[in-house]
């Protein structure tokens, strides 16, 4: 064409018309089309997708628009952003998403994250989004009392049951120290929090019978002045976070410790909590909050903090509700199904509670490189339609079956069963807010991953393979009932089904992708935690994967944690590399012209399977 076509103005005209999975990732413009001798569209001398396109920088054309251009920019870390680009093709994920409602609400404007999944792009959030009545914001919510006995959440359950000491367990995270703040404004706006945020405020009781329950005192009930220790002169902050957990105590309510730089050692305030009332999610409302609450301190102000939406004792109480509900007990047979294939030992021997305790871990941090994590983040998903989970889980199950291939002669078959490690947020009820709540909601299932009948060895190289392991791994996540959060639910919370799903065998694998956790305006160093030297690893291996914006861009790190008398690092070592190989050969290999496609879980209104898909997309691209 060369009538001065827009290829972003025909995929908006297109998205207005049609559901999003007919809506092509990009459209790209050329001169004219490359043609064989014989009349028909050269496929292989048409280029690469420019992905780059999906940024159409369409200016925005209203103050709303303006500002959420500028909230994507802010929280995406990107460049430029116009106002058809789409959030999760511009490398956005889950977590991410909960931090632009997060910001959205600062700068005056009401988002959900369903709102975020539903709209996807700045046009069409600009139309849903609500001016914030600051006022009525500032108030607390009606019918909304988070103190009192709160329910265990599932993950807590969880703990309970896998025995020995917690008092370590814990999170970390290094702030800024705002200017003009000494440790007496430290402490007001520290109370100011703790009052705001009842986990902050919570005490665990230990029953006779083995039993937990939480216990949510009024605001004012916990001290700050209490939880405040000043830091050495030598600013040896290792040795803070180890002083700084030992003085917590989920027995008497001491969920918190905070370190005040001894004068000249340190521009920063160590925060160190209890696991029980925090997560990833909690440390970035935490952040915001503090960052705030300390700026008025010091400006001799009150703070003013946005409200809470769901409490943690109101989210418990829904799941309790939720696990006797007909809709999950409808899930039982399919837990139960997925858990009852064999599944091959990872290691020489089982994982013994009593011996691989947190203290005998062993950890190794793997790398990848900007280049290729851009394309984990934002090619790879616009052209497969997926998720970064679904290229990071498609990765672990080659290296794994690979593995297999090599150490065991192809022993243990092509499926490994997974523990997939969530924020636990994501909900379809619209009266549920989890986006400020603070408390520990990690929701977590197990997966079965299959690769079935493919040639690993090309998938590794990144070919035609490469995709197919995509598709077929992408769509056993989407197989999931309802994200997996009912899993949790039914194994923890409905005593009808908890002993039918205990019975059964557990994933030696435990994986975890935290998304792009840039913590928040406070200027914070990166969150840390630990277990408690004498808790059982919950299995034979742990893959936590994060992305880390850099100068240089975004890379995806991984670190891969296990027993240290279970498993050689070189074996871990060998493993890791062989996922880093798997995700290369994803990113070079959504470059190929016959690269990406549809999965059936895109097209929910026609029966078709994976090879009538693939027939059809073939088809056309023949007809072209």
């Amino acid at each position: 064409a060369d009538d001065g076509t827009d290829g972003a103005a025909v995929r908006r005209h297109v998205a207005a018309r049609l559901p999003d999975y007919m809506v092509p990732a990009v459209v790209q413009v050329l001169p004219e089309l490359p043609l064989t001798p014989n009349g028909k569209v050269d496929r292989a001398a048409l280029p690469a997708p420019d992905f780059a396109a999906l940024s159409t920088r369409t200016a925005p054309r209203n103050a709303t628009e303006e500002l959420l251009c500028a909230l994507f920019r802010e929280v995406l870390n990107v460049p430029v952003v116009g106002i058809d680009d789409g959030f999760f093709d511009l490398g956005g994920d889950s977590i991410v998403a909960i931090r632009l409602v997060s910001r959205a609400r600062q700068e005056g404007l009401a988002l959900t994250p369903r709102d975020v999944f539903q709209h996807k792009t700045v046009a069409a959030l600009a139309q849903v989004a609500k001016p914030l009545d600051k006022d009525a914001d500032a108030e607390a919510p009606p019918g909304e009392d988070g103190t009192g006995d709160v329910p265990l959440t599932p993950v807590m359950h969880w703990l309970r049951e896998r025995g020995g000491a917690i008092a370590g367990f814990h999170q970390h995270l290094l702030l800024d120290v705002p200017s003009g703040l000494d440790r007496g404004r430290l402490v007001a706006g520290l109370q100011a929090v703790i009052d705001h945020h009842d986990a902050l405020r919570a005490r665990l009781h230990r029953e006779a019978d083995g039993g937990w329950r939480l216990e949510v005192p009024p605001p004012g009930a916990v001290e700050a002045q209490q939880l405040v220790a000043e830091g050495g002169a030598d600013g040896d902050v290792r040795g803070e976070i180890a002083e700084a957990v030992g003085r917590l105590d989920p027995d008497t309510g001491r969920m918190l410790s905070v370190v005040w730089p001894a004068s000249g050692s340190s521009d920063r305030i160590l925060l160190v909590a209890h696991h029980l009332v925090v997560d990833a999610v909690s440390w970035r409302v935490l952040a915001e909050d503090l960052t705030e609450a300390w700026r008025a301190a010091a400006l001799d102000r009150e703070p003013v903090l946005p409200p809470v939406g769901t409490t943690v004792r109101g989210w418990a109480e829904r799941l309790v509700a939720q696990a006797h509900s007909p809709d999950r007990l409808a899930e039982l047979p399919f837990w139960t199904g997925l858990l009852a294939g064999p599944e091959p030992a990872f290691a020489d021997r089982p994982l013994d509670p009593a011996r691989d305790v947190a203290g005998t871990a062993r950890h190794l941090t793997v790398e990848l490189p900007s280049e290729h994590t851009e394309a984990i983040l934002k090619e790879v998903p616009a052209a497969f339609r997926a998720d970064v989970a679904d290229v990071l889980l498609t990765g672990l199950a080659l290296a794994v079956v690979d593995r297999r291939r090599r150490r065991f002669e192809g022993r243990g078959g092509t499926a490994l069963l997974v523990e997939v490690e969530g924020h636990g947020r994501e909900v379809s009820d619209a009266s549920v807010d989890l986006s400020r709540t603070v408390g520990w909601l990690t929701a977590f299932h197990p997966l079965r991953l299959d690769l079935g009948d493919l040639d690993v060895g090309d998938a590794l190289d990144g070919g035609p393979e490469t995709g197919t392991a995509l598709k077929r791994i992408k769509e056993q996540v989407r197989a999931v009932p309802g994200g997996g959060l009912g899993y949790g639910m039914l194994r923890y919370l409905n005593e009808e089904t908890a002993a039918a799903l205990a019975a059964l065998p557990t994933a030696q694998i435990g994986f975890n992708y935290l998304g792009r956790l840039a913590v928040g305006a406070g200027g914070g160093g990166a969150l840390g935690g630990g277990f408690d030297d004498a808790m059982p690893l919950p299995h034979a291996l742990d893959v936590n994967a994060v992305v880390e914006d850099g100068a240089d861009g975004p890379r995806l790190l991984a670190t891969f944690t296990w027993p240290g008398d279970l498993l050689p690092e070189q074996e871990v070592r060998d493993l890791a590399e062989t996922w880093l190989r798997a995700l290369r050969s994803v990113a070079r290999h959504v470059r190929r012209s016959d690269a990406g496609g549809r999965t059936p879980s895109d097209l929910p209104l026609v029966e078709l399977d994976q090879d009538q898909i693939d027939e059809l997309e073939a088809a056309w691209r023949e007809h072209l």
